[in-house]
Order: C-alpha cells, then sequence, then structure tokens
C-alpha cells in the first residue's frame, strides 16, 4: 500500500548507492510492538544520539544508525521524509525527543512532516504537536524557514546564565 504525500528520489552522491544490500535498509517500525522490540535492543549510548530514519512510500517508518547512509535505510527506494530522529524517556513513555529533515540525499521539504507524523502515530510514539526548529536570522527576517511561523526578534539558542 502506497501511502500519501510527495515522494522524494535520492539525489545523493551515487557512489553511496554502493551501501544499498536487498533486505538490509532500516528496521520497519509499523507498531508499538515493532517499536518496543527495536529498542530493547538498543543501549544506552545508542539510545543518546539521533538515528537515521526514512518513511518509506508505505507509511511505515524505518530506523538505521545515525551514522548510516538514507539511502541504505531506504533500501535505495522513494522515500515520503528522511532525516535524523532521536528518543526519550517521558512519563513512562517513549517519545520522539528531536526530528529533523537532515539527509542531504534525499532532500525532504517541509511537507514531508506530515508522512512523518503519521508513522510515528502509528509506532505509538509521543511527538511533538509542532515546529520546533532552530533557524538562522539572516538580513533582519524573523521568519521560521521550515513553518513560517514569526520567529521572536529577541532570543538565542544560547540561553544567557542564570
Amino acid at each position: 500500500m502506497r501511502a500519501r504525500g510527495r515522494s522524494y528520489r535520492y539525489v545523493g552522491p551515487v557512489e553511496l548507492t554502493a551501501m544499498v544490500r536487498p533486505g538490509g535498509g532500516g528496521c520497519r517500525i509499523g507498531s508499538a510492538a515493532d517499536f518496543d522490540g527495536w529498542v530493547a535492543r538498543r543501549s544506552a549510548p545508542e539510545l543518546a544520539e539521533p538515528f537515521t530514519f526514512v518513511v518509506g512510500t508505505d507509511g511505515v517508518l524505518r530506523l538505521a544508525p545515525r551514522r548510516s547512509e538514507h539511502v541504505a535505510c531506504a533500501e535505495g527506494e522513494p522515500v515520503l521524509s528522511a532525516g535524523e530522529i532521536g528518543f526519550l524517556r517521558e512519563a513512562g513513555r517513549w517519545a520522539v525527543g528531536e526530528v529533523s529533515n537532515q539527509s542531504t540525499g534525499y532532500c525532504p521539504d517541509v511537507g514531508s512532516w506530515a508522512a512523518v507524523a503519521h508513522a510515528v502515530d502509528a509506532a505509538g510514539l509521543v511527538r511533538p504537536s509542532g515546529c520546533q526548529e532552530h533557524n538562522i536570522v539572516r538580513e533582519g527576517d524573523f521568519v521560521c524557514v521550515f513553518c513560517g511561523a514569526d520567529l521572536p526578534e529577541v532570543w538565542n539558542v544560547d540561553a544567557a546564565p542564570s
């Protein structure tokens, strides 16, 4: 079954496609049980870092170690989204702590967030409800490049010492 949304084909360096192995892609996380089984096999140091992810055209989340190539995680196939995702325990449940669309191989735009939200929901994970991105303001343009929302004019990632 093909999920809805724009698909992205791999546009990265052709030499990275040599890493693609049939059946060797990211771990499919289509349900809460899939995620529970996958996370039980991760070490604390692994869970402290984000993972490589893709959402396949079937709408299923696939996870691989952080330094994996997105094209290998997706087995060379088109995706609905790609980036990095980190997890944390929140009120006794697993939650998405961070997610990005940082994939130079697929270059998904912000329209891909709907596919990520759907895949994360299917995996039984708590997720952020909106845009929580870091932006670099240039030329006085205080607008989020991801969601178009106005940004505060006095703010910085490096919080002032208390």
